[in-house]
């Protein structure tokens, strides 16, 4: 009798073990637990353009979607830079020197851009500008042009969710809740997110992204 017991004993155990091991797998991450949402309004979201047109011919926002474009042919953001054309909203008032930071977004590619980025965390020290580009090259979402980070990113929405430990000097990159890099930090002395099109190498001759859901989280103390 003892041991029958046992053995219907480990049985249940083997059971209730693979139950909470499925349900494990497919409960999905709460990326944003343990972080504060902080305020945005629209004074939040700067317009980088280029130089000389008008606002609305390389952005709008409707229903809820912010669509950047750029051509690769267009002006840089100001006549006394010789960077690469973009349209790119940089998220002021949280900027952020310490602390552990997450961006998060939905993002959508359309088929034909690429040489492009369409998110970064700005900031690095002195040799450098920023701590994480992620570009889309061809179909793939990239680190730098380094390594893929995502292929198939276009033509779908994608949620985004970059979260930056600036202590720890660690960048973890998550799509649909999924985490799929882990990037080194790059030191610097302040950060801020930036999203939209940034032309980079050998870019197509249009550019675009679209965003909706865009929040900024810090770690609750």
């Amino acid at each position: 009798m003892g041991a029958l017991y046992q053995i219907v004993l480990l049985n249940i155990v083997v059971y209730f073990a693979s139950v909470m091991h499925t349900s494990s797998r497919s409960m999905p991450l709460d990326l944003t637990f343990g972080f504060t949402a902080l305020p945005l309004n629209a004074s939040n979201f700067k317009h980088h353009k280029p130089y000389n047109l008008p606002e609305r011919q390389r952005y709008s926002f409707k229903n809820g979607v912010h669509k950047l474009w750029v051509y690769a042919t267009d002006k840089p953001m100001s006549p006394h830079t010789k960077t690469n054309p973009r349209s790119e909203i940089r998220i002021e008032g949280l900027d952020y020197s310490s602390g552990v930071w997450q961006f998060e977004g939905q993002g959508f590619v359309p088929d034909g851009t690429s040489g492009v980025c369409v998110m970064q965390v700005f900031g690095a020290h002195p040799k450098r500008s920023t701590t994480l580009m992620l570009d889309v090259y061809d179909d793939s979402l990239t680190y730098y042009r380094h390594s893929v980070v995502v292929p198939n990113i276009r033509d779908q929405w994608f949620k985004l969710n970059v979260i930056h430990d600036v202590e720890a000097s660690n960048v973890k990159i998550y799509v649909d809740g999924v985490h799929v890099y882990d990037a080194p930090g790059q030191g610097g002395r302040f950060h801020y997110f930036k999203f939209g099109v940034y032309a980079q190498d050998n870019p197509s001759c249009y550019m675009e992204s679209r965003w909706k859901g865009i929040r900024v989280l810090r770690k609750s103390s």
